[in-house]
């Protein structure tokens, strides 16, 4: 995908307090300082679109982004451990869960995984979450130069073990890094699969 407008909307505290329109929206999601703004930045060529930090927990609200007026990429808050108190903890987790089960427009949710961690409990709690809710996802590892691809194809097997006795189907996966951009044309590639498939049941529900 050819990346020609990107326009910040905004960050919200609330998904009621989001715009209101038909926009399909890609959700990225993870453990805190999984990666996750380094590789929005990747993928939007933009060293600086979304705030990256050191410190866990630094996305705090759900930010959004309008991409070439087709589809939003929604960055939400970080899940698991945090340099804050419980009670923000908490509340991230009920702005999150209110959003993936209520935004009618969620087109895809990727779930982001450090590749140099074994499977880990959050993780594997959330995804199964997910599937249980029916929500449609992407496991995305990240952070793939920073350990060798035998580990990282171990790590992904073990997941997959364990996920196995959840799923008649594996769920689709993608390695990337937001350090040499691996993985981006196969993100975006994604994404285009998925706005094709939305954009055709669209037109196909207006025509009847």
């Amino acid at each position: 995908m050819i990346i020609k407008e990107i326009e910040f909307i905004g960050s919200f505290p609330k998904a009621d307090k989001m715009p209101s329109d038909l926009i399909p929206e890609f959700a990225f999601i993870g453990r805190s300082n999984v990666g996750k703004s380094s590789l929005i930045n990747m993928l939007c060529n933009h060293d600086k679109l979304a705030k990256v930090s050191s410190t866990p927990g630094k996305t705090q609200l759900i930010n959004v982004f309008d991409i070439n007026k087709r589809l939003k990429i929604i960055d939400l808050p970080g899940f698991g451990y945090a340099k804050v108190s419980q009670k923000l903890r908490e509340s991230w987790s009920k702005m999150t869960e209110y959003y993936l089960l209520n935004r009618e427009n969620l087109t895809c949710i990727f779930i982001l995984i450090d590749c140099r961690l074994e499977p880990q409990k959050i993780d594997v709690e959330f995804i199964r979450w997910c599937a249980e809710n029916g929500l449609p996802f992407a496991l995305v590892y990240t952070k793939a130069d920073k350990i060798k691809m035998n580990q990282i194809m171990k790590n992904i097997q073990e997941m997959k073990g364990i996920l196995q006795q959840d799923f008649q189907n594996m769920p689709d996966i993608i390695i990337t890094s937001a350090e040499n951009k691996r993985g981006k044309e196969e993100v975006w590639n994604y994404i285009e699969n998925v706005l094709i498939a939305f954009e055709k049941h669209i037109h196909e529900n207006k025509i009847n």
